[in-house]
């Protein structure tokens, strides 16, 4: 799925977030940093399902959830706290058929509403523009381009949104929040999963039947573009198959 985001009425009563756009743009700015501060600090320990509770109430259908599809444990919890909440799907052109065969199962199994956004250009274009093996030669302007540029026009139309990363997935997330304040695109951001241990995680998977991409299986713990991710030996760092052609990558960008 693609284009605008699936409209629902926010919750009355939403305070500072559901009076955004209503005054000064600088104000609001002011107004919704102060929110995620102060909601980091209160939010911090409460379960992951209070902290998508709290946004849901907070922004209505000004809050979405981004998703690597991975796995469905962030589209699962959210469809327990609400309906259809928009899910925001980063189709680089280079994606594994896997990773794409859970995007559909997640939108079929779900109740979300998975919207999938591309980057302006395809990899045919961008390889007319910039020359073939972007993603070798320089893969943080790749990066840019089809995820970076993508996630930020995708988040347009909302305040707040979610992710799935975990303070144990790398040195880079170590000190992330519960809620943030995401600077460079002015919007609430909402880490659910902060806290959670590997072993919480593949606990609530396991416990609660979640889909799980099949790469997973397959030597792939932490899942990207198909050029850019390789297999991980056992008990090696989970990401190390993550741009392994490239000594000091270890984000894309989107969350750093």
């Amino acid at each position: 799925m693609s284009g605008r985001p699936a409209r629902r009425k926010s919750p009355a009563g939403g305070g500072v977030a559901a009076a955004v756009g209503t005054s000064d743009v600088d104000e609001d700015v002011t107004a919704l940093r102060e929110l995620a501060e102060r909601a980091g600090r209160d939010l911090e320990g409460a379960s992951a399902q209070d902290v998508l509770r709290w946004a849901h109430e907070s922004f209505g259908d000004r809050f979405v959830l981004a998703s690597s599809m991975a796995d469905g444990v962030l589209a699962h919890l959210a469809s327990t706290v609400t309906s259809g909440i928009d899910v925001l799907f980063l189709d680089t052109g280079y994606h594994f058929a896997e990773t794409l065969g859970t995007r559909d199962a997640i939108a079929q199994v779900y109740d979300v509403n998975v919207r999938t956004v591309l980057p302006v250009l395809t990899v045919g274009q961008q390889e007319a523009v910039y020359g073939g093996r972007l993603l070798q030669r320089d893969p943080d302007a790749c990066c840019a381009i089809r995820k970076v540029e993508p996630l930020a026009r995708g988040l347009a139309p909302y305040t707040a949104w979610a992710s799935g990363i975990r303070r144990d997935e790398a040195t880079t997330r170590r000190e992330i929040g519960v809620v943030e304040w995401d600077a460079r695109r002015a919007k609430v951001k909402v880490n659910p999963l902060a806290s959670w241990t590997q072993e919480q995680y593949d606990f609530y998977i396991a416990d609660n039947g979640i889909l799980v991409n099949p790469l997973q299986f397959d030597g792939y713990p932490s899942i990207g573009c198909a050029p850019c991710t390789r297999r991980v030996a056992p008990g090696a760092d989970p990401r190390s198959g993550r741009w392994a052609q490239v000594d000091d990558k270890v984000e894309c960008g989107l969350h750093a």
